[in-house]
């Protein structure tokens, strides 16, 4: 079945794509120049091909692939011909392919480009394997990427992955030509790498006992599974129930072994002087206060003022150099608690005899440091872009994560800094996805910010911190497929394509189950999450794939393969409360949709007079977890025409309440669409419409309201925690397109 359903799927792509001039391959990335024949290569399954190459690792490693996946052996009296040859004019991991009726031919500087031409290869033989035979269009391909580094971040120290996982990883990153593995190994949760001088930092730091965060992942296993804590890694110590594990340096060269085959450097994260806490329960003495714990925001971290700290951390990175051969070691340097500097007498002395001006500098003092011993020892150091704040020098690879800080990567290229860009919207895939995730990262520009350093800019990569990621199933859940969109991006990067990458994707998605992989499937459309109707209305759900079946249940529990079918409009006439989801054809859950539907009448307009163009809006400065929690009395106020933050709002963590009036053209039911970052909250007349509340990335909720013609109160009230906002509400009327509400409804 599976099979017909791919072939049935790539006839379609292909009749579609006839129409498309140059864009007719199911390649992700897409190469950056193609030229397609109207000639095939075609290649019986179970049969022989002659190859000559001089790439032989490579070579190797892909027929036995083929051999594995195809029947197809290596022999050198057969037609059929696959060349590899070496050409020193092209780049390091470019590459030329040219197919013709009678040959293949790859065309490569390096082992990289050979390897990356046959990835692209390996997918062309995937996409056009038929039952018998392997019928490839003649083709060339000129190809090599736009960025050097296209990377990914596995958060391991939070919650633990096994070597089996990371090595399917590899597998993944390099079948769409990424290149960097970027693996945070320790953090104040988990210390996760054998270092023999000092062996209570995994006896005692890879283990410790259920948090608030492992408390999360269990409340939400109870609605999916993917959220199950992997019982692999819980054991007993001393009658406790302790969670944790780590990677013996065997386990680390056969992994660095086995990615180095795919192209891929692992680089490693040990993050000092911060998130040390799990090697400071090992080692107390590393605070300078002989206790781990937290301070006002962040825990504890090392001491820079102890010499005795120095080398520890010079020892461990001994041991980790040794295991690592990239040239590149992170050493985070984000998020760091201060205070207990301020107050260290050891430190007050070290401030006075180098003056040093402040604990800002003191952690750049630190940075300097360690960045002198890691040179020493012929590596690089990456930090996080909070490393800027006390100053660096340009020797310093530069990784951006915070996107309110909108003047760090100007800045890193200014003072000659590497950057590297991960800003946490749209790069956090442990963010939630939703419907605008794909697109969002697809069309993240990766800039030079107006400083003419393109040499500076080595890429990009997505980071998954796993504090609520318990499991495999959801990692690959949060990283799949928009992880195919940042490949292109990296690439390719020709935002042109965007319509055809979805087209390809939709392919994709086949490869991706054939990989094992528990990807995201595509959304559902054709309805919202709060629904209001006057008299009677349906559901119908819009399919992305039309393999795709929605279950559905009316009682609350969750939809399974056994529940309802939806194969048609459901019809509804009272209050229900409906849950969903699609499922493919081997059994995949894709998101579980919880939808609301309220019989109501239309909400009465209000009459007021002296009504003015704008809404009214109070500011408050503070933190708030949520809306609920806004103060009763506000810092200021302004008037705003729409529902925008102005640059006057400026702190770091704040409240606004917009109120007014909306003025509808017409009676009917409105769909309002509120994406925020962190929390808001649509209230019309006294009625909830979306709630979209607490702290959380990016993300949109939408609700509707039954309205007449006139004036309606409304109150949108939004709260941003810190770390950078997005605010923006938009409307539907009648299936309309989304689109901003006009300024001319608004008013006070």
């Amino acid at each position: 079945m599976k099979k017909y359903l791919l072939s049935i799927a790539l006839l379609s792509f292909l009749c579609t794509a006839n129409a498309q001039d140059a864009k007719e391959l199911p390649l992700i990335p897409y190469p950056q120049n193609v030229h397609i024949g109207k000639e095939h290569f075609v290649l019986e399954k179970n049969s022989a091909i002659q190859y000559k190459n001089g790439f032989s690792e490579n070579t190797a490693d892909f027929l036995r692939s083929l051999k594995t996946k195809y029947g197809i052996r290596s022999n050198t009296t057969n037609r059929k011909i696959l060349l590899y040859q070496k050409d020193a004019q092209l780049a390091q991991e470019a590459y030329q392919l040219h197919i013709s009726k009678d040959s293949i031919v790859v065309k490569s500087s390096s082992e990289a480009g050979a390897f990356y031409a046959n990835q692209t290869l390996q997918q062309l033989l995937f996409f056009y394997s038929q039952d018998a035979q392997i019928s490839i269009p003649t083709l060339d391909i000129e190809d090599q990427p736009q960025y050097a580094w296209r990377g990914f971040m596995l958060d391991v120290a939070r919650h633990f992955f096994t070597i089996d996982y990371l090595k399917k990883t590899i597998d993944r990153m390099s079948s769409y030509k990424a290149n960097k593995l970027h693996l945070h190994l320790s953090d104040d949760q988990g210390w996760r790498i054998e270092i023999k001088q000092y062996p209570l930092l995994t006896k005692v730091g890879a283990w410790r006992s259920f948090d608030k965060n492992d408390s999360t992942c269990m409340e939400n296993a109870k609605e999916n599974p993917d959220f199950n804590i992997d019982p692999r890694f819980i054991k007993t110590v001393n009658g406790k129930k302790v969670y944790g594990g780590y990677y013996t340096q065997q386990q680390v060269k056969e992994l660095v072994a086995y990615a180095a085959k795919k192209h891929i450097e692992i680089i490693p994260e040990i993050d000092m002087p911060g998130h040390f806490n799990a090697a400071i329960r090992a080692y107390p003495f590393l605070t300078g206060t002989s206790k781990a714990g937290w301070g006002t925001l962040f825990t504890v971290p090392i001491n820079p003022c102890q010499e005795n700290v120095y080398a520890f951390t010079q020892n461990v990175l001994k041991e980790i150099f040794a295991l690592f051969p990239s040239k590149y070691i992170h050493i985070g340097a984000d998020e760091v608690e201060k205070t207990t500097w301020q107050n260290n007498a050891n430190c007050q002395q070290l401030m006075k005899d180098s003056n040093i001006g402040s604990v800002n500098h003191l952690q750049s003092y630190f940075i300097h440091r360690m960045q002198k011993f890691v040179e020493a020892n012929g590596k690089k150091i990456i930090t996080w872009d909070d490393a800027l704040e006390g100053g660096v020098n340009d020797k310093v690879t530069i990784m951006y994560w915070r996107t309110w800080v909108k003047g760090a990567p100007a800045q890193a290229l200014r003072n000659g800094n590497p950057l590297i860009m991960s800003p946490g919207e749209p790069l956090y895939f442990d963010n939630a996805p939703d419907k605008n995730s794909i697109y969002n990262v697809y069309h993240k520009q990766f800039t030079t910010y107006g400083i003419d350093r393109p040499d500076l800019l080595l890429g990009g990569q997505a980071n998954v911190w796993t504090e609520h990621v318990p499991s495999e199933a959801r990692v690959d859940y949060l990283v799949y497929p928009r992880y195919l969109a940042l490949m292109e991006n990296l690439w390719t990067n020709k935002v042109g394509l965007y319509d055809d990458f979805l087209h390809r994707l939709d392919m994709h998605y086949t490869l991706l189950e054939h990989m094992g992989i528990q990807y995201r499937l595509p959304d559902l459309t054709g309805f919202l999450q709060e629904n209001v109707f006057i008299d009677t209305t349906s559901l119908q759900v819009q399919l992305p794939q039309k393999t795709l079946k929605i279950h559905y249940t009316l009682d609350g529990t969750l939809p399974t393969l056994q529940s309802p079918l939806l194969s048609k409009k459901l019809p509804i006439n009272k209050n229900e409360t409906i849950k969903l989801a699609a499922f493919t054809n081997t059994g995949q859950r894709g998101e579980i949709y919880l939808l609301h539907y309220k019989k109501t009448t239309y909400q009465n307009n209000v009459q007021t007079f002296q009504i003015k163009n704008g809404l009214n809006v109070q500011y408050y400065k503070g933190f708030f977890k949520s809306t609920s929690a806004i103060k009763a009395t506000a810092d200021s106020s302004f008037i705003a025409s729409s529902f925008i933050v102005p640059a006057s709002v400026n702190a770091p963590s704040f409240a606004l309440d917009y109120k007014g009036y909306i003025d509808v053209p017409e009676t009917g039911i409105y769909s309002f669409y509120l994406t925020c970052d962190d929390g808001g909250i649509l209230k019309i007349g006294d009625e909830m419409v979306v709630d979209n509340d607490g702290l959380h990335s990016a993300q949109e909720r939408n609700g509707q309201a039954a309205l007449l013609k006139g004036l309606h109160p409304i109150l949108l009230r939004f709260v941003e925690g810190g770390g950078g906002f997005t605010l923006k509400l938009q409307y539907s009327f009648n299936d309309s397109p989304i689109q901003d509400i006009p300024e001319s409804w608004l008013k006070r």
